[in-house]
């Protein structure tokens, strides 16, 4: 395979979606909604945050596809649109821990 422009426009369609997930606020509204669906009131107050900086976080997640939205009245409600995401999360605290055994291994050492 070589990185030209097909390539490379698959790669960057991946680092979009990573690059939405980059942030610990939408990090936690994903783990929250592999739990049960949220309303943006419900999410702003476990965030503490205000409405607009929530809905900011959740329109940039809804962008990559990662959740959905559904007005219910005037309230808006978030699902996790692809649960595959998780894994992610899981692969993410495999790395954390081998790289805290290899800290301490490293300073075990010294």
């Amino acid at each position: 395979m070589t990185f030209d422009s097909a390539t490379r426009a698959r790669f960057a369609a991946k680092a979009r979606i990573i690059k939405a997930m980059a942030h610990p606020t939408r990090l936690f509204i994903v783990d929250e909604l592999s739990r049960q669906s949220r309303c943006v009131c419900e999410l702003t107050e476990l965030i503490g945050a205000d409405v607009s900086t929530v809905s900011k976080h959740l329109a940039i997640l809804r962008s990559a596809g990662i959740v959905e939205d559904n007005k219910r009245g005037v309230q808006v409600w978030y699902t996790l649109k692809m649960p595959c995401i998780l894994n992610f999360f899981g692969c993410v605290e495999q790395v954390q821990k081998r790289t805290a055994k290899e800290q301490l291994a490293t300073l075990s050492r010294k």
